[in-house]
């Protein structure tokens, strides 16, 4: 189940990708199927090694070619071990909500990003999330350990993406019949797995992404900038300014200033 709309984050083959808090690789996969170069770093040692193993059998399998599989490794998103602009792509998907300090985390990622390369984060939509709040305390921090710490409202994240230097290219929001699956858990339980009711919607979710029939797919479109449990967004680093570019520009500039002040100029 992908969150991410590759085609709007220009993925190309060959282009270098981190995927931070990759958790199980959903999104990392896709990537190297597609002929990027992966890079994949959690913060959760299982997960970390599930991603590495998994990668590791698409390899065998002939799904994704070796050279595509550069590394999946147990990271801190706040430290990223990597120089600066060491990435064309970096994507992030509902990791943020995790991170007490995810001003940092935001910096870090936009740090290892190249100048004029594509950023892309996904978080949990505020209004969906606002509900899973309300129904249960079970389901986020502190009383869940390593829970959402945060509702992220769309004009705080798009600010925070700002300031870290992106432009921002756009948002869309995804996965509009998650969100009553979330709210059933959360009514009765985040944990209670075995309900009778979240056993069946999680059963049909399962169908849903294995089939993908054209209803659920229909009902996906028009819901989801409504219901859709995540929103999505997207940036670019800005390219950096040469000096001679900065040089021209203040040649222009004094030549406009130079003919506004000459008379009868307006």
């Amino acid at each position: 189940m992908l969150t991410i709309r590759f085609d709007r984050l220009g993925l190309r083959p060959g282009d270098r990708v981190l995927d931070v808090g990759a958790g199980f690789g959903r999104h990392v996969y896709e990537c190297a199927r597609r002929g990027a170069d992966v890079v994949a770093l959690d913060y959760a040692h299982d997960e970390v090694v599930e991603t590495r193993a998994t990668l590791g059998a698409m390899v065998e399998a002939g799904e994704i070619d070796l050279a595509r599989f550069k590394g999946v490794l147990r990271g801190d998103a706040t430290r990223l071990p990597f120089a600066d602009a060491s990435f064309d792509k970096v994507i992030t998907s509902e990791v943020l909500e995790h991170i007490q300090d995810d001003v940092t985390a935001i910096s870090e990622m936009i740090r290892v990003l190249k100048p004029g390369g594509m950023f892309a984060a996904t978080v949990p939509a505020w209004g969906p999330e606002k509900i899973n709040w309300m129904l249960s305390d079970d389901y986020h921090a502190p009383v869940a350990v390593g829970g959402h710490v945060r509702i992220y409202s769309k004009t705080e994240l798009a600010a925070k993406l700002r300031a870290a230097g992106l432009e921002l290219r756009g948002t869309h929001r995804a996965h509009a019949l998650h969100s009553p699956y979330w709210w059933l858990k959360c009514a009765v339980g985040p944990r209670n797995d075995d309900h009778a009711l979240v056993a069946k919607y999680r059963r049909f979710l399962e169908w849903d992404i294995i089939e993908q029939p054209t209803s659920t797919r229909i009902a996906e479109k028009v819901l989801s900038p409504a219901l859709g449990k995540s929103i999505v967004f997207y940036g670019r680093k800005p390219l950096l300014r040469s000096p001679a570019t900065e040089a021209v520009d203040d040649r222009s500039l004094a030549g406009a200033h130079s003919l506004a002040s000459r008379p009868g100029v307006r």
